[in-house]
Order: C-alpha cells, then sequence, then structure tokens
C-alpha cells in the first residue's frame, strides 16, 4: 500500500515538477498576486481529471488515435508560440511589473483564470505526462493499486502547484526590480517556443 501511495507520488512528482508552460504561468501569477490560488486549483483540478482518465486507461486510447493526436498537438503548438510572443513583447518593452492591486477584479479573474484553462487542457505536453505516461505505467495494476497510484499522485500534484504559490510569495522582494521581471519573461519566452518548436517538429516532418 505504502509503496504504490510512494510510486504513485515520486513518479507524478517528477513529471510536475520540469519546468513548462503551466508551471511558469502560475509562478508569475504568484509573483503578481494575480489569484495564483485559483489558479494553482485550477492547475490541480485538471490533474485530479487528467491523472483519473489516464490511469483508467481512456486517455491512452484518445491520444494515441492519429487524427486526435494531431489536433491536439496543432492546438498546442499555436497557443504556445502565442504565448512565447506574448512573453518576448513583454521581455523587450520592460512591461511585467507588481500589481498587487487590481481596480478591474472581474475581468482580471476571468482573463487569468480562462488563460490557466488554455494552458492546462491545450498543451499537449499535460496530456503526454497525466494521461499517456502514467496510464502506461499503471497499466499492469489492480483496481485497488490504480486507486492508491491516484492517491499519491495527486498528493504530489497538491503539494506542488500550492508549494509553488507559497514559494512565488518569497520571491516578490526579487521581483520588485524591473530587470527581474526581463528575465523572467525572457525565461518563459524560451521555454514556449522550444516547447512549441519540439511539438512540431515531428507534426511537420508527417507533411514535409
Amino acid at each position: 500500500m505504502i509503496n504504490t501511495l510512494l510510486t504513485g507520488a515520486v513518479v507524478s512528482g517528477s513529471l510536475i515538477v520540469a519546468i513548462g508552460s503551466q508551471n511558469a504561468f502560475l509562478l508569475k501569477c504568484g509573483l503578481k498576486k494575480q489569484y495564483a490560488l485559483s489558479v494553482a486549483t485550477i492547475c490541480f483540478l485538471g490533474d485530479i481529471l487528467l491523472i483519473s482518465t489516464g490511469v483508467l486507461g481512456i486517455g491512452t486510447l484518445l491520444y494515441k488515435a492519429p487524427l486526435w493526436k494531431e489536433i491536439l498537438t496543432l492546438g498546442g503548438v499555436i497557443f504556445l508560440f502565442w504565448y512565447g510572443y506574448q512573453s518576448a513583447k513583454s521581455a523587450w518593452k520592460g512591461s511585467s511589473h507588481l500589481e498587487l492591486e487590481n481596480s478591474d477584479i472581474a475581468q482580471s479573474w476571468v482573463k487569468v483564470v480562462l488563460m490557466a484553462m488554455a494552458i492546462t487542457f491545450l498543451n499537449p505536453h499535460v496530456y503526454l505526462d497525466t494521461v499517456v505516461i502514467l496510464g502506461g505505467v499503471t497499466a499492469q495494476m489492480e483496481p485497488d493499486d490504480k486507486l492508491l497510484f491516484v492517491i499519491g499522485a495527486l498528493v504530489a500534484s497538491g503539494i506542488w502547484f500550492y508549494g509553488l504559490v507559497y514559494l512565488a510569495n518569497k520571491l516578490i522582494p526579487l521581483f520588485s526590480k524591473p530587470r527581474t521581471w526581463r528575465i523572467l519573461d525572457s525565461v518563459i519566452s524560451c521555454i514556449m517556443f522550444s516547447i512549441a518548436l519540439n511539438l512540431a517538429t515531428p507534426l511537420l516532418s508527417q507533411y514535409i
């Protein structure tokens, strides 16, 4: 029982901790105090849905369907390129800064939540990690062990996402400097473009 829980936590944790679009967006929201808890909750709820789906095996079948895989990948590439461009533009102009107060609360919250949902559900890497990989790891497990694996994986997910919000709050003094923001936006832009290119290359190779 303990071994299965730990296996779920370690495997899931190792996939979640890797720096990607979701973590980068959550960190930035935490630094700017822009509804980071809402974003962390969306990320966590997304993991509940996707990890559960993956372990049940449904997601693996969908992702292996050629047409579904190509559509999913293309949508993710477009979104990641767009987000990378926005981050690069922000880095160039130096327009990012800490916003501790926001007068337009409703519109800002909706915008942040929609962005969090897009990054969570339009990123093919999220499906690859939570659905395909975890689904494959648990393919030979008994139903009771699969449940324990999911519990362990979700504990790791919750600790990481909400812990990242806490860590971001500790880094606020560092990010009071505009130069730090430009560096972060540049790094985020590189991450987005890199992921997008890695996804686009095999897709384009099929038609060139």
